[in-house]
């Protein structure tokens, strides 16, 4: 679900040059976390797109071709949702193409559907806290993060999300550091995205200070 350097993120609490560049690092993991999804089982754009940003001329006219073709497939699912509203694979499409094309409001709505029709899906789940998140909606993000985990306690992205969000959203680094602690007491070998594990990390938080 999310190496995303490139967005920008005025989340981060740049206090000293260190814990700057741990946010900026724990950050990009909670990005590039959403890559990893369990989701998206038609859409898988993430990968591809980003790699095209960074090719140069030649790529940004693919990127502009694949950005079309999402814009197209959107459309396309729109219709379908219109015309076939008990559809759930339909509204979980919909939202996972929300997603990938940062339209938040959008996916929370598909999503929400989706979960109306289908409860229970922690995968789901994540993901709308991710868009929550990134709505402004940070408690919202820690509810979907909560429903996750209590359907799939072995949930890592949920739980691991959770602590972003309460870090840099909530700045509860406290709530974070227990949140990631539990994490890793029931799963010592959890990984967190861009291949550390959550006990890595959670040392460097703990070694960073605030």
């Amino acid at each position: 679900m999310t190496s995303l350097l490139a967005e920008k993120d005025d989340d981060c609490v740049k206090k000293t040059t260190l814990y700057s560049a741990m946010a900026v690092c724990l950050l990009a993991g909670f990005l590039g976390g959403i890559i990893y999804s369990s989701l998206h089982p038609v859409v898988h754009s993430r990968d591809a797109v980003h790699e095209q940003r960074d090719a140069g001329a030649q790529s940004q006219s693919v990127a502009s071709a694949n950005s079309s073709q999402q814009a197209a497939m959107i459309v396309g699912l729109e219709k379908q949702a219109a015309l076939h509203p008990e559809d759930v694979e339909v509204w979980v499409k919909l939202g996972n193409a929300y997603f990938d094309t940062n339209q938040a409001v959008k996916a929370i709505g598909a999503y929400t559907k989706y979960l109306a029709l289908h409860p229970g899906n922690a995968g789901v789940l994540t993901d709308l806290g991710v868009m929550y998140r990134r709505a402004g909606q940070p408690d919202k993000a820690i509810e979907c993060f909560d429903k996750a985990a209590a359907i799939d306690p072995l949930n890592v992205q949920a739980r691991f999300n959770k602590g972003i969000v309460l870090m840099f959203d909530k700045n509860d680094k406290a709530a974070a550091i227990k949140e990631w602690e539990a994490l890793v007491k029931q799963n010592p070998g959890a990984m967190a995205p861009g291949g550390k594990t959550v006990a890595q990390v959670l040392k460097e938080v703990k070694a960073g200070g605030k």
